[in-house]
């Protein structure tokens, strides 16, 4: 049958609806899962939901080969992707649809196609009529009615449709708290407007109320927590109005919200009248649309080359035995590619690694582990690398890269936000910087395992501080689930005793946390002043116990003393 490429972009088109529309039933679910405390099945919906693109894009990919067979038609596909892009001027998820025509293009043809004249490396959307971002929310006004009819008509349009502990209550310190603000910026209830989006955001345990506050002059983000309690009624936690504290909520080693929106690029507009140093990317996949995310990050990297001249280089830190690390010094990002041979310590495979990555991705990385982002047949201007760096990445990484031409192509490139290593941080740090950072090392690990991961090699050089001076797990090539591993004991030992212990591949003896992650005698008396209960063995299996049980712990995205304490 021959086909035109009408068939061709309503056939692509087609499969785009059908992965959005599942995404969005998946998403709509969260409500009645957080209502119902159903938390073991929030944390599959999650990853559930992040799997449905691929699935969708080889469905889609093989029905199109299907249809025009091995050759390819250059005319055909020029006009398909113009006729594609006119079918987008009003669709309220074009971006989404231009990145799914992608995606179903690259796993259909060879790379050499992969260009502006059949693809949309460049977005087409100048003629797209946008959503209005005023669709995404409703404005609410204290001079008519005054401050508290206000919020209870927030709570009621929000829709959570649960019952509240003590709804007075909340209410009351909503308002404490938001005169508190009006004192500090000094503005009055009757001189704002404050505007709330439709949809909560749902993530782990909590619905998260987003909004800003409207004046003459300015907008003042907020965030407002609501939690559950045992007895399953509603509770408000806390209220969130400084941007930067948004901003980590929102962060990229958090997991993806699941928000209900039909014009996903108004929704992130107004994040970004929000969180104005976010990037696009940062903000699509902070509301689970990670491929959208990956397209404005290439976007953006292949606009940066284009306005700077500087040279990739080598990562600073400690050279890892599995990834060859390299980056940009004008872009806050580092680039990661597995080497051809591992270190000889490692007794896994290139896949596992792999494999290790993408459950991370997958998985809830609670504020602690990096967010990755994977990319396939990357090319790279040959004269932005720098010699050095090519010779390592020839010795290291030779079977991954292809120079074609003026280019290098990667086949397979890993991407994470680039941090300060905690062992380079840790040398120039004062004592207060010290002991705070040991402490949220500490903390890190325990969140980590408290949400079932065990991040395995925990030496500092795999953990980074970010620009909050928060600590970040991002090696995974020895990550696994908590409850794969067995904790053990040490035996006893004495000075006259010469004790052989025998271990399997799966055990783990805590008492050796600190003489092999944190060698350094001063590192390590101020983790376990923080934090003794990290050697002993219990404590890990104890942990492992609670997520046997099918609980979910407790990790709040903001501070302690940013929660209410007042309870009725």
């Amino acid at each position: 049958m021959a086909v035109d490429s009408n068939y061709l972009a309503q056939k692509i088109l087609q499969g785009f609806h059908c992965h959005y529309d599942r995404f969005q039933r998946l998403t709509k679910g969260a409500r009645s899962r957080f209502l119902k405390r159903q938390w073991q099945q929030v944390i599959e919906a999650s990853a559930e939901r992040i799997s449905y693109y691929d699935r969708q894009v080889k469905e889609t990919s093989a029905s199109i080969q299907r249809a025009v067979g091995q050759q390819f038609e250059e005319q055909l596909w020029l006009a398909t992707r113009q006729r594609y892009r006119s079918l987008l001027k009003f669709h309220p998820q074009a971006e989404l649809a231009e990145t799914f025509y992608n995606s179903v293009f690259c796993r259909a043809f060879e790379r050499r196609y992969f260009h502006n004249d059949f693809i949309f490396v460049e977005t087409m959307l100048e003629s797209h009529i946008p959503v209005s971002v005023q669709s995404q929310y409703h404005s609410y006004f204290p001079v008519k009615g005054g401050l508290p009819k206000i919020l209870s008509q927030l709570f009621l349009d929000i829709g959570l449709n649960g019952e509240f502990e003590n709804f007075e209550n909340d209410l009351e310190q909503l308002r404490d708290a938001f005169l508190q603000r009006s004192q500090e910026t000094e503005i009055e209830p009757h001189d704002i407007r404050i505007d709330v989006l439709s949809s909560p955001f749902f993530r782990n345990k909590a619905a998260y109320i987003v909004g800003r506050i409207v004046t003459e002059q300015y907008h003042y983000p907020f965030i407002v927590p609501v939690l559950v309690n045992s007895h399953g009624k509603l509770y408000v936690d806390a209220f969130i109005t400084n941007s930067n504290r948004m901003a980590t909520i929102f962060g990229f080693a958090r997991s993806y919200f699941m928000v209900q929106t039909e014009a996903p690029s108004a929704l992130v507009r107004f994040l970004k009248d929000l969180m104005p140093h976010k990037t696009l990317a940062e903000l699509y996949a902070s509301i689970g649309f990670h491929k959208q995310g990956k397209t404005e990050f290439y976007r953006d990297f292949l606009h940066h080359l284009r306005r700077t001249d500087d040279q990739l280089a080598a990562a600073a830190g400690v050279k890892g035995m599995v990834m060859t690390v390299f980056t940009l010094p004008s872009f806050p990002y580092v680039f990661k590619v597995i080497k051809d041979t591992l270190g000889s310590t490692k007794t896994f495979s290139r896949q596992t690694v792999i494999d290790r990555y993408r459950m991370v991705k997958r998985h809830d990385r609670v504020g602690r582990m990096a967010d990755t982002l994977e990319f396939a047949d990357v090319a790279i201007p040959l004269d932005r690398i720098a010699a050095d760096l090519l010779d390592e990445l020839q010795a290291t990484v030779g079977g991954s890269i292809q120079v074609e031409d003026k280019t290098l192509v990667i086949k397979q490139l890993f991407v994470e936000r680039r941090m300060t290593p905690l062992n380079l941080f840790l040398e120039y740090a004062s004592d207060e910087e010290v002991d705070a950072a040991m402490d949220d090392y500490g903390r890190a690990i325990k969140e980590m395992i408290a949400a079932n991961i065990f991040p395995g090699d925990m030496l500092l050089k795999n953990f980074g501080v970010t620009r909050h001076k928060r600590i970040v797990f991002y090696d995974y090539d020895e990550v696994r689930y908590l409850t794969d591993m067995n904790f053990r004991a040490l035996p006893p030992i004495d000075q006259y005793s010469d004790v052989d212990v025998s271990s399997a591949p799966d055990d783990v003896f805590p008492q050796q946390l600190g003489q092999f992650a944190v060698p350094q005698p001063r590192y390590r008396e101020k983790l376990l002043k923080h934090h003794p209960e990290l050697i002993d063995p219990k404590y890990w299996q104890r942990t492992q116990k609670h997520i046997r049980e099918g609980s979910l712990t407790d990790v709040f995205p903001y501070a302690e003393q940013l929660r209410f304490t007042r309870r009725f």
